[in-house]
């Protein structure tokens, strides 16, 4: 596995066994440098096992010249560098550590990291469709023999005829939702760990640089320099671990897993940690605007997502607002619920994108440019409805945003 892997670890393992579809990446010379454990599991290997070895491994053999030889597959996609399924329209097979062949969906990803290019492959195992779409066949094959053989009772044909079809007709629409929501899943895993591949490259490439210029500044009075690029991979790092955590808060709250810890805590102490760490993303001549008399202020909530909630804010506010602008963070205590609002001096969201502003991966047409995923409200506006609370916001293009937190008192137990 590359260095650079070795140094990430965490971020690849998060990644990768997030998601129940087999991972296998490969290097330009088809050495498989990381899988997760669904893909271990699909081809009948171990931890570990596969590491290193040829992709022809996971191949049958009567397509190994086809696919490895010079101008084949391989190096024919590797070449264009676009993501794309594999094989189209063909029967791919793989090839299980007991030598069984199996069919597989194959979609390829190709992606950089420093200046070594590798393809990311995810792989669904599809022989429950292969036998689906054989099932279809054989019905119809059953109905075309029951047409024949009761042509002579004209009445009783047509009534079995019209209850098979109506049978058929169940069957079939029931497998092609199915067949649909599948490859609906599947566009989804591709496109999440394609934006995942991009936002983790640019930071990690400047971590990468900036601690190769740390590295040249070796004098006494170089201080200076070698602060400036610490504060670049501290602020790289703390973006790539807000990443995570938005990564990890979707696999938990689709699969059901969030335990909400409710504690009592002081309300300073969640706002102090979070414009702290909002400081250090502030642009040239921004400000931050905060309550500061909420020492008496406490709460029964669960803490973490607390931060969560107003650090997602915060950071987006900081984003998507110019240089020498201004950010009011105000808190209101109501009798039945504390009232978070954070408006900013910034781009706005667009009129037309507002309904879609929650939607997990969805961007606004004015914020392509900036770094993110499109997840972060998604997932606030999710945990907020889980304590029972809500999000809202009032946005006017180039003139600012506005977003108001409700989070419901909760009496502690």
């Amino acid at each position: 596995m590359p260095n650079l892997f070795h140094e990430n670890e965490f971020v690849f393992n998060v990644l990768f066994e997030a998601v129940s579809e087999g991972v296998i990446v490969v290097d330009e010379n088809q050495a498989i440098v990381a899988t997760n454990v669904a893909a271990e599991q699909m081809f009948g290997y171990t931890k570990g096992e596969l590491q290193e070895q040829h992709l022809n491994i996971l191949i049958p053999t009567n397509h190994h010249v086809a696919h490895s030889v010079k101008g084949g597959h391989y190096e024919t996609f590797y070449k264009q560098s676009s993501a794309r399924q594999m094989g189209e329209n063909k029967d791919l097979r793989g090839l299980h550590k007991n030598g069984a062949k199996f069919p597989v969906e194959v979609g390829l990803n190709p992606f950089v990291i420093g200046e070594k290019k590798y393809v990311m492959s995810i792989l669904i195992d599809i022989t429950n469709r292969k036998n689906s779409e054989a099932k279809i066949i054989e019905l119809n094959a059953l109905l075309e023999e029951k047409i024949s053989t009761r042509t002579t009772e004209l009445h009783k044909t047509v009534l079995d005829l019209k209850d098979e079809i109506e049978k058929r007709v169940k069957v079939e629409s029931k497998l092609k939702k199915a067949l649909k929501k599948e490859k609906e899943l599947n566009e989804l895993k591709t496109k999440f760990l394609s934006l995942v591949s991009h936002e983790f490259k640019t930071p990690l490439s400047g971590i990468l640089n900036a601690a190769i210029l740390i590295g040249k500044y070796t004098k006494t009075e170089m201080q200076a320099k070698r602060d400036k690029h610490l504060l670049t991979i501290k602020n790289k790092v703390y973006y790539l671990n807000g990443i995570l955590n938005d990564f990890l808060s979707i696999e938990r709250l689709e699969s059901g897993k969030v335990k909400y810890k409710l504690t009592n805590f002081k309300l300073s102490k969640v706002v102090n940690e979070v414009i702290y760490n909002a400081n250090m993303m502030l642009k040239s001549g921004q400000r931050i605007n905060y309550p500061l008399n909420i020492d008496d202020l406490n709460i029964y909530q669960d803490e973490k997502i607390v931060e969560l909630v107003l650090s997602n804010l915060l950071n987006n506010a900081i984003k998507y607002s110019p240089e020498k602008t201004t950010i009011d963070f105000k808190i209101k205590f109501k009798s039945n619920a504390f009232i978070f609002e954070i408006k900013d001096e910034g781009i706005g969201i667009p009129y037309e994108d507002q309904k879609h502003i929650f939607e997990r991966y969805f961007r606004a047409e004015n914020a392509l440019t900036n770094e993110g995923t499109g997840i972060g409200l998604n997932i606030v506006k999710g945990h907020l409805e889980s304590l029972g609370g809500n999000i809202k916001f009032i946005s006017t293009r180039d003139i600012g945003t506005t977003f108001i937190v409700k989070l419901p008192l909760i009496k502690e137990k």
